[in-house]
């Protein structure tokens, strides 16, 4: 992507919540208002849903091919929540990145951390917090499609996912979705002017100097 013809590299926005807190609706609705945003597809062991197709959602490994690709370094994080694995293929995110797309990351704190150690100076993190604990039990029930005891783990996990919250760059409560989704977008607007990603700038100011 180029701003008044100076390239940009891209960069990693992670959006990261307790279950149900709403990032993944977040995610979706980023994705459908920003041409320059990709999603970074996960691979899982985890079993596809009858709704999901393989590669869009996620690509859907046996543990034996997620272990291999561990032992590769072939992610640049994995992680496991809830008995399942996950992990963010390396090259696809970097090949974006060098294009100056920008890559988007539904992930939790620990694929997060790890995404800090490898690329920090590419990374954007944002803590989606519920309004309220009643709220977020409101929002997993409301989905209908988990019963109450992986409803209960949730809940229960979530305490230990908000206390992550101070390793973010930016912290945004999900009152309304239309705000919350406003509010990543000016994140966006601002991280994608950053000094250090106008790779093209040193020239395009020397061009102004020479009177260019």
């Amino acid at each position: 992507m180029q701003q008044g013809g100076i390239k940009r590299r891209g960069l990693m926005l992670v959006l990261s919540s307790p279950s149900g807190a709403g990032k993944t609706t977040i995610a979706r609705k980023l994705m459908a208002l920003d041409e320059n945003l990709v999603i970074s597809v996960s691979a899982t062991t985890r079993v596809k849903r009858p709704s999901e197709t393989d590669g869009t959602h996620y690509h859907f490994v046996g543990e034996d091919r997620f272990e291999a690709m561990v032992s590769s370094d072939d992610f640049l994080e994995h992680a496991t929540v809830f008995g399942h694995r996950y992990g963010t293929q390396r090259a696809p995110v970097e090949a974006a990145l060098a294009q100056g797309r920008d890559v988007l990351f539904d992930i939790d704190w620990q694929g997060t951390q790890q995404l800090a150690e490898k690329a920090r100076k590419d990374l954007v993190s944002v803590f989606v917090l519920p309004p309220s604990t009643a709220e977020l039990e409101r929002r997993l029930r409301s989905r209908a499609q988990d019963p109450d005891d992986v409803v209960r783990d949730r809940m229960a996990k979530a305490t230990n996912e908000v206390s992550h919250w101070a390793e973010y760059d930016y912290i945004l409560v999900n009152n309304d979705v239309a705000e919350s989704v406003a509010s990543v977008q000016s994140i966006l607007r601002a991280e994608r002017l950053r000094r250090e990603r106008q790779v093209g700038l040193s020239d395009f100011v020397e061009t102004l100097r020479e009177g260019r």
